[in-house]
């Protein structure tokens, strides 16, 4: 099996404006008091079917609540799989390697994602609360049965700004 791998020169004006959204999004979690990630999950006419931010800080937070684990469910209880084969998943920061695992699992077909991992833990360092995999999406949907097209990273330096502060 073969994951696609798309140039960024693919993307549509939707998809750069859905991104954004999830940057929007994760400044909007920050604001709330909870780490700066978000997703959302549109189907393929660009319809938003659900977005989500990030639920996992402790005490009342649940550390498997990441944004892009929450959309990925949400979207699972609204749609068939053969609608999820069809939608995107957008995301501030690259999927980490258990929504990786949700989002194969739930049969979403594409990833859009702005700050790659790499960037993320320079932002981060060694913060407790986001001890990070150094695993990419691409190689967890590598291993699966069924394609996953992944695109990004892509304006990471937008996407970091919701990070700017937070981690210190």
């Amino acid at each position: 099996m073969t994951n696609t791998y798309v140039d960024s020169t693919e993307l549509s004006p939707r998809d750069m404006k859905l991104l954004r959204q999830t940057i929007v999004l994760s400044e909007q979690s920050k604001n709330s008091g909870r780490h700066p990630f978000a997703a959302l999950v549109a189907d393929g006419n660009g319809t938003i079917v659900c977005m989500a931010g990030n639920n996992s800080m402790p005490p009342e937070g649940d550390p498997t609540q990441h944004a892009e684990l929450r959309a990925a469910a949400e979207a699972a209880k609204l749609l068939s799989p053969e609608e999820l084969a069809k939608c995107t998943l957008y995301t501030s920061a690259e999927p980490c390697c258990m929504c990786s695992g949700a989002i194969y699992w739930c049969g979403i077909g594409r990833v859009v994602y702005a700050l790659a991992e790499e960037k993320l833990l320079e932002l981060t360092g060694d913060h407790p609360e986001n001890p990070t995999f150094s695993l990419p999406c691409r190689e967890v949907f590598a291993r699966g049965q069924r394609p996953v097209t992944v695109i990004g990273p892509l304006i990471e330096e937008e996407a970091a700004v919701p990070h700017h502060g937070f981690w210190t």
